[in-house]
């Protein structure tokens, strides 16, 4: 690949990514410390960027900088549920991503609860995606806003990623949840 057509591709994913997280130039570029004019110069491929200025823009972005040079062409990808990597979260908690990064437009979330585990004391936001919860296993209380679902096995509830929520296990059972998140906003 020659040095433009690497150019002209990186371009190419920064702003599909830029789009896909509904963010807009001037907001990138504020948040990168670079010019408006330079970014678009960037994603039309009529400019080079240094590795820190990549940094930057990745972190805008809330992706890796490899991801700004991960193939569009991947293959699909088998996770094996014994091959999943967690980590803690909240109080007794696990969590697993199970979509690859950057997965431009879905992001899949699987978090297991031990009795008594929570995703923390106090509700959280994050972004300002679609969210869906999905009991797997277990019982679990989902707190939205001041209101509060008690949800089993199979069940499932939608709302916004900024709204301010909780999830918590009462029962003497692991829960397992599994969170779809459009788009991305982990």
């Amino acid at each position: 690949m020659t040095e433009v057509a690497v150019q002209s591709a990186l371009g190419e994913r920064l702003r599909a990514i830029r789009q896909l997280r509904r963010k807009t130039l001037k907001s990138v570029a504020t948040a990168a410390g670079i010019s408006e004019s330079f970014l678009s110069q960037l994603e039309r491929g009529r400019t080079n960027a240094t590795i820190a200025t990549l940094q930057r823009l990745s972190t805008a972005l809330g992706i890796e900088v490899s991801d700004l040079f991960t193939s569009t062409a991947e293959r699909p990808r088998v996770l094996r549920r014994e091959a999943r990597e967690f980590v803690a979260w909240g109080e007794l908690g696990r969590k697993a991503l199970l979509t690859p990064k950057p997965f431009h437009s879905l992001e899949v979330v699987v978090a297991r609860f031990e009795p008594g585990g929570s995703t923390g004391d106090e509700p959280y936001t994050h972004g300002d995606s679609e969210e869906l919860l999905i009991v797997v296993e277990g019982e679990v209380h989902v707190q939205l806003g001041t209101d509060v679902h008690e949800l089993a096995t199979g069940d499932s509830v939608h709302y916004q990623s900024s709204t301010p929520h909780r999830v918590s296990n009462p029962g003497d059972e692991t829960a397992e949840v599994m969170f779809v998140i459009s788009p991305p906003s982990y």
